[in-house]
């Protein structure tokens, strides 16, 4: 159920399915049924679109109405202010996920006015795919989909303007998504499977990671407390400039890097947090140029890419805010998810871009949505964990994108743990009881 469908592919579903009627029906029904579930009847108002946005919403009114309801239908044309005002609630079926055109004038109005909203498929004006507004779109108390969410239902803002999100089975065969093959997901533990340690193994065959730190080592002892906390049996901290340990158990080393990547089990390395640019930049470069490692590239290495995603080949994972991204592969635009895919196909690597909603974009097309973030995780230094806990992932054995997958989610049920007012340093101590309770 984690599939997400664009709104050209659930039209194509649609289309596969057959039946429209049969399917209208459904989704009507379970509009009603969601309400009657949540409000108690009152004076409701049924603003019905031209398309089958506006059928679900004449199928949900014949219901609400069976059950008692005090209920009008309103065509657009025909719909005035005045009994928008009036109504209680207001069920916005005016138009569905796959509008092609910006909602202005008196579509805008008639939504601005209403009190409450329950949206059939998705608030009218807001893009399916994107969760971008197209015009005007109405804060709703709750939406209902159906079959499969859609990306607008978790990209901001659609998500917060969507309220609550139910999604209704309504009949339609699983066997379509077959004859679709989507490539896009919620980023949820269905994705990964947990590398998992033998009876036999040893700490080099759990992994080994390797952090380089520069003049401000804060973020790079960060990633390191992530990797160990994640299951990496070897981490160790590089440091060209004398530093107290922050823990037991952490291997610190001065030698050139040149002289570290003698030592082939040091096979996975994370290069950018608090390094500095031009040092990780030249870093970088040394890594790649070693060739068959594992690199998490974030924060200074990715600032020493701007505007040069080709530097990047050979990286495994990048993790850019929104600031990083931009400086490397240019503005997103108002399609980010499409943006973060263009990225990953440009440097050939699994691209984290970073956010409430963060996009986890591999290069062969796949991508994956985050969830599950709080808004807390929004402090000095989360980034760094994140980058040690996805390079542990890959030093035990994980592919990249299941890796990135996971370091996300992980992430995200961390800052949830913490709770509000959570410190970076919080986080690497809540994942392994995290990690347990997956399967």
């Amino acid at each position: 159920m984690n599939i997400l469908l664009t709104p050209a592919e659930m039209a194509r579903a649609d289309a596969l399915a057959g039946n429209v009627e049969a399917l209208m029906e459904a989704a009507g029904r379970a509009v009603a049924r969601a309400m009657m579930r949540r409000y108690r009847p009152c004076r409701t108002l049924v603003l019905a679109g031209p398309g089958n946005n506006g059928g679900d919403g004449l199928v949900a009114a014949r219901y609400l109405a069976g059950a008692g309801w005090p209920v009008q239908i309103r065509r657009l044309a025909e719909a005035r202010l005045a009994d928008v005002q009036h109504a209680q609630l207001v069920v916005d079926s005016l138009f569905g996920a796959g509008l092609s055109r910006d909602v202005t004038g008196h579509a805008a109005a008639l939504l601005a006015a209403a009190k409450r909203i329950v949206a059939v498929d998705v608030p009218s004006g807001l893009d399916g795919g994107t969760g971008q507004v197209r015009g005007f779109t109405p804060q709703a108390e709750l939406t209902i989909t159906f079959f499969r969410k859609k990306p607008g239902h978790l990209l901001y803002p659609g998500r917060a303007l969507c309220g609550e999100l139910v999604l209704c089975p309504i009949g339609m065969p699983e066997a379509v998504l077959g004859a679709i093959n989507p490539q896009t997901w919620e980023n949820t533990p269905a994705l990964f499977s947990l590398p998992r340690r033998t009876a036999t193994g040893h700490k080099y065959s759990a992994g080994d990671v390797t952090v380089l730190a520069g003049n401000l080592p804060g973020a790079a002892r960060l990633a390191c407390a992530a990797a160990r906390r994640a299951g990496a049996g070897m981490v160790t901290l590089a440091a060209q400039t004398p530093m107290v340990l922050p823990e037991a158990g952490l291997i610190l080393r001065s030698a050139p890097l040149e002289t570290l990547l003698q030592d082939e089990r040091r096979q996975t390395w994370v290069a950018g947090p608090g390094l500095g640019v031009d040092e990780a930049g030249t870093a970088l470069a040394t890594l790649l140029a070693a060739g068959g490692r594992k690199i998490v590239a974030d924060a200074d290495a990715l600032t020493a890419c701007a505007g040069a995603p080709a530097r990047l080949r050979g990286v495994s994972v990048i993790t850019p805010h929104v600031g990083e991204f931009t400086r490397v592969f240019g503005p997103i635009g108002t399609d980010k998810l499409a943006a973060a895919r263009r990225a990953a196909a440009q440097c050939g690597a699994v691209v984290v871009l970073k956010g409430p909603d963060s996009i986890i974009a591999a290069p062969d097309g796949r991508a994956a949505i985050n969830s599950n973030a709080p808004p807390h995780l929004a402090t000095g230094g989360t980034g760094d964990v994140l980058a040690g806990l996805i390079a542990a992932l890959l030093a035990q054995g994980m592919d990249p994108f299941a890796a990135a997958c996971a370091g996300a989610w992980l992430h995200g049920a961390a800052g949830q743990k913490a709770g509000p007012g959570l410190l970076a340093e919080d986080l690497p101590p809540l994942l392994p009881h995290l990690m347990a309770q997956l399967p």
